[in-house]
């Protein structure tokens, strides 16, 4: 799921200050910016309430104001917004980066800033504690490193084996983090598969350097 988190309070109001705008609709994302608590209806309501209280302290006579919608990376849930969006200098988007552009698309003549920043991929160790495992590269290749991703877990991205720096079974530009290689290795072990890690692969070809669209038949 996309995990997102929000800005800093000075850097939504800095882009709020910059163009003297007052009336503020601030979107949440019932989706994946909202089960990472990041961008749902309660974070909505806590940014309306920060954003109040600064124009209340410059006296200004902007406000803020929330509405969450289903996700903002669908046209059906965006178009809730219609019949309100034209009453507001800009909008805040609380969903992650396709659903803040999204919006920022079918509404091209409303200034849309991203109040939240798109951070991974990830899978959910805890409340509030989420940890990256994909970077939607395209080309998957777990199925021969044992489900370890080695584009998102070593640092280095390496694709056929570990480098010459693994220490001690820890990653050497991160200490606190395991090697993912050691992590493959010990994985194809278990499952008595490693002759897979001799096969070498081609590099990555880095086709996500370039706008993708998935077209999944039915």
């Amino acid at each position: 799921m996309i995990k997102v988190k929000q800005k800093d309070l000075k850097i939504i109001v800095r882009d709020i200050h910059d163009y003297n705008y007052n009336q503020i609709l601030i979107v949440g994302c019932g989706g994946c910016a909202s089960v990472c608590l990041g961008g749902g209806q309660k974070e909505v309501d806590r940014l309306c309430a920060e954003i109040n209280l600064v124009f209340k302290a410059e006296q200004r006579p902007g406000r803020a104001t929330g509405y969450t919608i289903e996700r903002q990376c669908h046209p059906l849930f965006i178009e809730e917004l219609q019949q309100m969006i034209g009453q507001y200098d800009c909008a805040l988007s609380m969903a992650c980066g396709a659903g803040c552009q999204y919006m920022a698309e079918l509404y091209p003549g409303m200034p849309i800033f991203p109040a939240v920043d798109t951070v991974s991929i990830g899978i959910d160790r805890d409340i509030g504690v989420y940890e990256e495992r994909c970077r939607a590269c395209g080309e998957c290749v777990v199925g021969y490193t044992g489900g370890v991703c080695p584009v998102t877990r070593c640092a280095k991205g390496l694709f056929n084996g570990p480098c010459g720096g693994t220490n001690g079974t820890m990653c050497e530009v991160k200490g606190n983090i395991p090697c993912a290689w050691v992590e493959i290795y010990n994985r194809l072990k278990e499952q008595n598969r490693l002759d897979d890690i001799k096969k070498i692969r081609p590099v990555m070809e880095w086709q996500n350097q370039y706008q993708r669209t998935l077209i999944q038949d039915r």
